[in-house]
């Protein structure tokens, strides 16, 4: 027997989530083309005026806002016909809110939807979609670092590890596994001019940009190399780096046991992992109440678990959580990890592993 009340509040919700699926798709769009900033003093436009002061095509601008004004998202004066950003609202919108700046997650709904056939294969067929498959991901990947990482790298993710900041000015090697475009160790590299810096990646579109940027800044201390970290453990045999990090990486990896045993190889006596991964555990169960969960389920699902699966991987996916990461970590011969959260950041653990001076 359907329980028909039961059935009616599930076809709101679904109904619900359709018009949310196509907010996303407008906030995305309205990020990449400024619109949100445009909107953001608060001061009521006309379709006219807000395509005059971006550039934009007036008729899409038109059809753009009345989407965000029958949201709820902007005020509209059916009298004036003008259309009006809430504070509150671009407090969540526009790229002065920084790390509050929920627009730049919404991106991922198109890129991830743009692969959907390619993943409907996999469901069918197995096997996975290679990253070169994904578009603007890593454009994405590290507008979403700077939010996340680099915004707080210095006040908040370095000072994790006691005494790191001196030793860092004073000069260490460090060593970036899975990353990306660079962000976080182009500003390390700036700041502390004394140290040096390696980025490894499979991209060779994202270590290229990378490698592009430290130039144009003119910085001799940092290189960007592509590397398929599948058999890391194998060849980081010797002692290099002082600090390993990596930021939200790892459960990308084909092999992510072998890369964290080839982090612990890596390093030094004495050295430190600081590994930035998804705040989320192993169990299903556990991420019911996650605030994010759903949408980071279906990341995994588009992205994270299949490109590893396209590499012959193990496919963690984002959701891999705390207990196996610990489990891995442990496994690669660190000693029980120190895990943090971060205020400004609901969605990340941040693990800190010491290499005891001891042993190699």
């Amino acid at each position: 027997m359907i329980d028909t009340a039961k059935q009616e509040q599930f076809g709101e919700r679904m109904v619900t989530s359709l018009n949310a699926a196509g907010l996303m798709l407008l906030t995305s769009i309205g990020h990449r083309t400024g619109l949100w900033d445009a909107l953001a003093d608060g001061h009521p436009r006309t379709s006219d005026q807000l395509a005059s002061e971006t550039g934009l095509f007036e008729r899409y601008v038109r059809e753009w806002l009345a989407g965000a004004a029958t949201a709820g998202v902007v005020d509209y004066d059916p009298i004036t016909r003008t259309f009006t950003l809430p504070p509150e609202h671009a407090s969540c919108l526009s790229r002065k809110a920084g790390a509050d700046n929920l627009a730049t997650y919404a991106q991922y709904v198109a890129v991830c939807g743009a692969v959907e056939d390619d993943i409907v294969e996999c469901f069918q067929n197995g096997g996975g979609v290679p990253y070169e498959r994904y578009g603007r991901f890593h454009a994405v990947m590290a507008e979403d670092s700077a939010q996340t990482v680099v915004s707080a790298l210095f006040d908040h993710i370095l000072p994790l590890v006691d005494g790191l900041e001196p030793r860092l000015e004073e000069g260490m090697d460090v060593l970036d596994v899975g990353c990306g475009s660079g962000r976080a160790l182009l500003a390390m590299a700036g700041r502390y001019p004394n140290s040096r810096f390696v980025g490894y990646d499979l991209s060779s579109e994202a270590i290229a940009g990378a490698n592009a940027e430290a130039a144009n800044r003119k910085l001799t201390n940092v290189h960007f190399a592509v590397r398929d970290l599948t058999s890391f453990d194998a060849a980081a045999a010797h002692r290099s780096f002082d600090l390993v990090t990596a930021f939200d990486a790892i459960h990308d990896q084909a092999a992510p046991l072998a890369v964290l045993t080839g982090v612990y190889r890596s390093l030094r006596r004495g050295g430190v992992f600081l590994m930035q991964d998804i705040q989320a555990h192993t169990p299903i169960h556990e991420n019911f109440d996650h605030p994010l969960g759903v949408f980071l389920y279906t990341i995994s699902t588009m992205h994270c678990m299949s490109v590893s699966l396209s590499q012959g991987g193990q496919g963690l996916g984002t959701m891999w959580g705390r207990e196996k990461a610990v489990e891995l970590l442990l496994g690669a011969g660190f000693d029980m990890p120190a895990i943090h959260q971060l205020p400004h950041d609901i969605q990340n653990d941040y693990y800190v592993c010491r290499k005891p001076i001891g042993l190699d």
